[in-house]
């Protein structure tokens, strides 16, 4: 059984790109054994500088997201050459961010815990004045990827139950607020077939050109919104069933 330190993150965590902006929408439910589940926080939000509006979440083992988010915010405090107030570009602020993740991940794989994975991931994204805004997920070995006209998401954490309804609805031209809806949906179809994932779910809309991430919206398990959310596709998703033509006999 692995302690808490080493706490297994389950999370799902989604960063969508869009021509109006960003959303993005993680939960905060963390495993570490069968009876020990808690709430952290997978989204960190930066205003450090009137130019930049900077957001990171996490995926993976707790320990290794813990240390990395500390490290950045150490780097700002302490006035690093390398932090993400220094760099001109998003894509260089994700190379950074890959340097510090990696550099983690193999500081605890020396160690060889027994039954332990350092292993994690982070979804980065957000503008720097003079540039458009963009989303980035960064693999443990430090590399990254960003989003694309034919794919405008990127996933992390429990990714698979709530790719479909992505996959039907979202274009680069989608509304913040639809994008918005169409994450929720998601996140709910991961919850309902994943109990590793779970409230409070956050939910931040990030307009073009604002440098603000004021508009973040928190949803707890019994949030009339949310429940309003989960009803309503179950019902859709039934009656759409219903509507489907049988197989011939």
């Amino acid at each position: 059984m692995r302690s808490l330190a080493f706490g297994v993150d389950m999370t799902y965590c989604v960063a969508i790109s869009l021509s109006d902006g960003l959303v993005l929408t993680s939960d905060s439910r963390t495993n570490a054994g069968i009876d020990q589940v808690s709430t952290y926080s997978k989204m960190f939000r930066y205003e450090t500088m009137p130019d930049r509006s900077i957001v990171i979440m996490s995926a993976g083992n707790l320990a290794t997201t813990q240390c990395v988010i500390e490290q950045v915010q150490r780097d700002i405090r302490e006035g690093h050459d390398e932090n993400i107030n220094s760099f001109k570009y998003m894509s260089d602020i994700a190379d950074y961010l890959g340097d510090v993740l990696s550099s983690r991940i193999r500081r605890y794989s020396e160690k060889e815990q027994s039954g332990f994975s350092p292993e994690a991931s982070l979804l980065f994204a957000g503008q720097i004045q003079g540039q458009r805004s963009q989303a980035f997920m960064i693999y443990p070995q430090g590399n990254h990827i960003t989003t694309s006209d034919h794919t405008p998401y990127l996933q992390i954490g429990e990714c698979k139950y709530g790719k479909p309804v992505l996959d039907r609805f979202l274009t680069r031209q989608t509304s913040l607020i639809d994008a918005a809806t169409c994450a929720l949906i998601s996140m709910d179809s991961t919850m309902k077939s994943n109990a590793g994932v779970g409230p409070p779910i956050e939910v931040l809309m990030y307009k073009n050109d604002s440098y603000s991430l004021s508009n973040l919206h928190q949803f707890e398990a019994e949030n009339p919104y949310l429940l309003e959310i989960r009803n309503q596709w179950g019902i859709k998703l039934n009656e759409a069933f219903d509507a489907m033509p049988r197989i011939p006999n």
